[in-house]
């Protein structure tokens, strides 16, 4: 694994609303860029979720600042506005076939995917286009739906000619519902996100932030 990390080549793509985002999704970045030896992770806030259309999202704005505060402390994660540039849905399909163009190597991308994405992966666009064309990194926290998990993997690859590969992690029960449900409460956030991220959140009075002083 040394040698492999002296020559990673792969890049990760993370992709996901991030309202807010938090110390899980940095940890699974991290994870995936270690155990797979690749060269940088990509986080990539959505304009607009497909899979949250009826959500109330914050604006995406705040969302790619906060973005770029959590990851500018380490120099192998990238923040990339694509799919808010691109304006509309944001289709994960679309996203990746932007970033083959860019990169020119179909087989150096690699798509980071939650367990609970990847079991509903079928509700995608074009997801068998994405299973054909693209890596995918499922993590699963242990013990969590980690049967299904890997008898979708099964599924996929007797169907596909497709690369999946299960990367599991130490559970880290965080979440951005409970993190804004916290914040609407006036409870401490702390050790959950970046504390950049905490600043900003209060200074813009995000999720119904009431000053405590």
């Amino acid at each position: 694994m040394d040698n492999e990390k002296k020559n990673r080549k792969g890049i990760g793509i993370l992709g996901g609303t991030f309202d807010p985002i938090h110390l899980g999704h940095l940890y699974i970045a991290e994870a995936a860029m270690d155990e797979l030896a690749l060269e940088k992770v990509i986080f990539i806030p959505t304009c607009i979720s497909p899979h949250k259309l009826q959500a109330n999202i914050t604006e995406v704005s705040h969302r790619l600042i906060m973005t770029n505060i959590a990851t500018n402390a380490n120099k192998r994660f990238l923040v990339s506005d694509i799919e808010i540039k691109r304006r509309g849905i944001s289709f994960t399909i679309e996203t990746i076939n932007e970033l083959k163009k860019i990169y020119n190597d179909n087989n150096k991308l690699h798509l980071i995917l939650g367990g609970d994405s990847f079991i509903g992966l079928e509700e995608w666009k074009s997801y068998k286009t994405l299973l054909e064309t693209t890596n995918l990194v499922v993590v699963s926290r242990a013990g969590n739906k980690d049967v299904e998990i890997k008898e979708k993997i099964n599924h996929y690859k007797s169907l596909y000619n497709t690369k999946i590969i299960l990367l599991t992690i130490p559970t880290l029960e965080i979440s951005a519902t409970s993190i804004r449900q916290r914040v609407n409460e006036g409870k401490t956030i702390k050790y959950l996100v970046p504390e950049g991220v905490e600043t900003y959140i209060a200074k813009n009075k995000l999720y119904g932030y009431k000053s405590n002083g």
